[in-house]
């Protein structure tokens, strides 16, 4: 699929309501890979009010955050997935949050 029927197939199905976290998390890293960063921001924000427990998108978002110099808001994003992953037990993603955050200080 290219790139821009991958991007139109997930606004399409998240649009319509759909409440996969997989076309959410999909549709905000396309958003992040064309530098549509309040777009990606935007897809990450709605996808952590209906999962928030869907750790990935916190390390995704957060690195965003910083790569665009917005230190404040990826240093709360990685703190909430430091937060999500110790809940779920889910050491790996801790890990790289955490090493994520270190990098930010």
């Amino acid at each position: 699929m290219t790139e821009s029927k991958r991007l139109a197939f997930l606004q399409k199905t998240t649009a319509e309501g759909s409440s996969d976290p997989l076309a959410w998390y999909g549709l905000a890293m396309e958003y992040r890979k064309l530098e549509r960063w309040d777009e990606a921001l935007q897809t990450f924000t709605s996808l952590r009010s209906m999962k928030p427990d869907y750790v990935a998108m916190y390390l995704m978002c957060g690195q965003m955050l910083e790569g665009i110099a917005r230190q404040d808001e990826a240093r709360e994003w990685l703190e909430a997935g430091i937060e999500q992953a110790r809940q779920k037990g889910d050491s790996h993603a801790l890990g790289e949050l955490e090493s994520a955050l270190d990098a930010l200080d």
